[in-house]
């Protein structure tokens, strides 16, 4: 199918917020590793979400350009031309462009977008991530105000982060964050809810943060609490009543635990990031075949080596099947195999 298109993707969410399922969003760098998700949600029956992060689309583009909208703007091509090929339903996000690179990564994809809309396409992405969690609360309210301005007018969902995901992930690095950073609290929930209530009718999802931390960490050694998502959104629910619960969203899930992961689809979390995981899954059979096949891949000691060893399609077929299969896995860890809307 298509790419989705806004009322579409507001079914999405909706249905993974009634149903307690929740969406798995897969960061891609290439074609390689799109087609590894797309064949993943086919298999799995499952609607989902293609993400781009400022990372990926540098690296997308080449060395020879490192330019972040380009390369998002040609994964998002491929992805809407191939995605027809497939009966299940994508969405394509961009996931953490922080204030500082909202020139130069959100606002060129919003303008590819308006030219689209103009024509009569739809947008090229589906929703945008804007990351203010390292500005006050207020700071990075008002630059999202007027960001979901712009993406609601374009037919585009604006997600949002109060407090900070610790960890590192491309080139962000919080790992000295301070503690109480790393926990959304209900009384920044309700500012949220109230200042992003300003744009009348714009849909938005929030990455509240409750703990949680990029990359992948021994047991014990990361302090999950989703309670405070149940907090927050008591205190928004009681405060607006129901239909001011937001739809969440769950960063640095990587490493979790399923009690945790699915105690979170109680409280609203309708996608979860995974990343980390899905690099491993990619790289592990690459470097199962060099092992295996050094002397195939390598011209040692004056032989020739063999081509078919050292053809790069040999190898990223494995990586590309066995990043499919962890997405796989992440879908039915989330509980929405099964689940697309059609």
């Amino acid at each position: 199918m298509p790419v989705v298109d806004y009322k579409k993707y507001c079914q999405m969410i909706d249905n993974a917020k009634k149903n307690k399922f929740a969406y798995a969003g897969i960061n891609v760098t290439s074609e390689t590793t799109s087609n590894s998700v797309l064949q993943a949600f086919a298999e799995s029956n499952s609607d989902g979400l293609i993400q781009v992060s400022t990372g990926g689309g540098e690296f997308a583009s080449g060395l020879g350009v490192k330019d972040a909208a380009l390369g998002a703007i040609s994964i998002a091509r491929h992805v809407h031309f191939i995605a027809e090929q497939y009966n299940i339903n994508v969405a394509l996000h961009t996931d953490h462009c922080q204030a500082n690179k909202v020139d130069s990564f959100l606002r060129p994809l919003l303008d590819e977008s308006k030219k689209r809309v103009a024509a009569g396409e739809k947008p090229l992405f589906n929703s945008h991530m804007f990351d203010g969690s390292a500005l006050p609360l207020k700071e990075n309210m008002d630059i999202a105000v007027e960001l979901l301005k712009e993406c609601h007018e374009l037919g585009i969902i604006l997600e949002i982060e109060a407090g900070v995901v610790g960890g590192e992930e491309d080139g962000v690095d919080n790992e000295n964050a301070p503690a109480d950073k790393l926990y959304t609290t209900p009384e920044d929930m309700l500012y949220v809810y109230e200042r992003l209530s300003e744009v009348k009718g714009a849909r938005y999802m929030f990455a509240a943060t409750f703990g949680n931390v990029h990359g992948v960490y021994k047991p014990g050694n990361v302090k999950l609490r989703p309670e405070i998502l149940k907090e927050g959104q008591d205190a928004v629910v009681a405060k607006y009543g129901e239909e001011a619960s937001f739809d969440l969203v769950f960063h640095g899930g990587s490493g979790s635990s399923l009690e945790e992961i699915r105690e979170t689809l109680d409280y609203g979390v309708i996608k979860m990031n995974v990343d980390t995981d899905t690099q491993y899954a990619f790289t592990r059979p690459i470097v199962e075949h060099m092992f295996k096949n050094y002397d195939g891949v390598l011209k040692i000691d004056g032989e020739v080596g063999n081509k078919k060893m050292y053809d790069p399609r040999g190898y990223l077929k494995k990586a590309e099947t066995a990043m499919k299969e962890r997405v796989i896995e992440a879908i039915k860890d989330l509980r929405s195999d099964g689940t697309s809307l059609g």
